[in-house]
């Protein structure tokens, strides 16, 4: 898809956008790692944002969340009789969301957005110069 030229600004906030996307989905995640299920279908399965290049017409290019997919891997089954959400045999699937990974992908994820965030500062920093230069 091409459009018109983007700015600094188009381009960074596309960038928050998308790590917004990220952040919300991998709060989920943390959320629900460690719930049980009482069948493997129920089981909750993490999420993950796919994110496509966008190009504008001058060749500048910026990011868009093309879709979120959930995790192929499985829940893990366990037997716990006594936890509410088991199955009549005492059997529960435990979600299939890792901890460690998704804090790493939380802290990561937080960075770049602060950088982002950095990039529109800067920006806003050397307009704000350049229309004093100007008086």
């Amino acid at each position: 898809m091409t459009m018109s030229a983007l700015s600094i600004f188009d381009i960074s906030g596309r960038a928050m956008s998308a790590q917004l996307v990220r952040l919300n989905t991998t709060a989920s995640n943390l959320a629900n790692a460690g719930t049980v299920a009482g069948s493997e279908k129920e089981a909750f399965r993490s999420l993950k944002p796919v994110f496509r290049t966008v190009m504008d017409g001058a060749g500048c290019a910026t990011v868009a969340v093309d879709q979120v997919t959930v995790s192929k891997m499985p829940p893990s089954k366990g037997h716990d009789p006594s936890n509410p959400p088991a199955a009549k045999d005492g059997n529960g699937w435990e979600a299939a969301a890792d901890r460690a990974p998704e804090r790493v992908e939380m802290v990561e994820t937080a960075r770049q957005y602060q950088n982002n965030v950095q990039v529109l500062e800067t920006a806003k920093g050397l307009i704000n110069e350049t229309l004093r230069l100007g008086q």
